[in-house]
């Protein structure tokens, strides 16, 4: 058997240097090539439609951008799910980042999580936005009241893709866009004060006993233009809250059949079970004074049944509400809607710049 040779031990610990010192760079040009920053994960991918990601190269490499690399530093990391604990997106500033939905990798809190890009409302050329027909606002054709009535800052962009998006627990991004038969993509204002405190209003309910699984939204954001068409000869329709993305006029539908539930469990779907809402939105503004705004109720004008309107306008209105013997209505549902100056009305409250809409309103008692 041929004899073994032998090893040197320092000729063998010199060979090991020699080929680790060769072998750590490498390891870490390999490191590097792999790496990225830490907010830069990949947001949206084919199986995801409902996200809308930025153009990236077709091979990502390390410089290359992902979609939540559009969003501000600072903004990234402000996931705020208000005070609701129920916001699930985050409107970023104005052209801070192109106009689509950056979902936060993880989520926040065990719960979907994204940013929106809004589209600054300068973009608006004339009556419309990217071929959207809008109208004009108040401010832009003459002078305004308040600051309340100023031109909105921004618009969200809703395709046929991210009209699914969860903006909060119970609404998604859909369920704002007005009803004018246009297709996508369509814009939209839309206000976080809204969406929280509609979510306080409806875990105020929860406590309370009543069922929210489901909440539909008959009306949500409506473009002037749209707004105007519902016809209103007084023209306080021409400042209705909903054309600045804080209104919405809704029914509670947890047993899903298209109508108001009985939230108050009489047996009867009416007026009372409005009501119910009414005492909800009077307790979340007690508690949350920054979220005053207006309150209608609405008696049955539809296949709907009666419906509130809830608004974060900054100043407390109510009109049609409880200390009234009668309540609002129209000719029509459509047309019923944010219309403050009914002669079948019978009480209505408005503070400051608010107080317009009970202008010749008629008292009973």
């Amino acid at each position: 058997m041929p004899a073994i040779p032998r090893i040197d031990p320092i000729g063998a610990a010199v060979l090991c240097l020699l080929l680790g010192a060769a072998a750590i760079p490498a390891f870490a040009r390999g490191a590097n090539s792999n790496s990225t920053k830490p907010h830069a994960s990949k947001v949206a991918t084919a199986a995801d439609a409902s996200v809308r990601a930025l153009p990236t190269a077709p091979a990502p490499t390390a410089a290359a951008p992902t979609a939540l690399d559009a969003v501000p530093a600072a903004e990234r990391g402000d996931t705020s799910t208000g005070v609701s604990g129920r916001l699930r997106i985050h409107l970023l500033p104005p052209g801070s980042a192109p106009a689509g939905v950056y979902a936060v990798p993880g989520g926040v809190g065990g719960q979907p999580f994204a940013f929106i890009g809004v589209v600054p409302f300068d973009a608006k050329h004339g009556a419309s936005i990217d071929g959207y027909h809008v109208g004009f606002w108040p401010a832009e054709l003459h002078s305004v009241r308040s600051e309340a009535y100023d031109n909105p800052t921004g618009f969200v962009e809703v395709t046929a893709e991210n009209a699914d998006v969860s903006v909060s627990e119970h609404f998604k991004l859909g369920d704002f866009v007005t009803h004018d038969g246009a297709p996508f993509p369509k814009y939209i204002i839309l206000r976080e004060p809204l969406l929280d405190k509609l979510e306080l209003v409806l875990s105020d309910l929860e406590m309370h006993g009543v069922s929210t699984q489901h909440v539909e939204v008959l009306s949500g954001f409506r473009t002037p233009s749209h707004n105007f068409a519902l016809g209103d000869a007084s023209g306080r329709a021409r400042e209705s809250r909903h054309q600045y993305g804080d209104a919405i006029d809704m029914i509670i539908d947890a047993d899903g059949d298209g109508r108001m539930d009985d939230l108050n469990g009489d047996g009867r779907v009416d007026v009372a079970d409005v009501r119910v809402i009414e005492s909800a939105v009077d307790r979340v503004e007690r508690a949350h004074p920054e979220l005053a705004g207006g309150l209608g109720l609405y008696r049955e004008m539809g296949p709907s049944g009666p419906f509130a309107h809830i608004d974060v306008r900054g100043t407390r209105a109510r009109w049609g509400t409880a200390g009234s013997m009668t309540y609002a209505s129209g000719a029509s549902l459509s047309a019923s809607y944010d219309r403050a100056g009914s002669a079948e009305t019978s009480h209505c409250q408005a503070e400051g710049a608010s107080a317009v809409l009970c202008q010749g309103f008629r008292h009973t008692h």
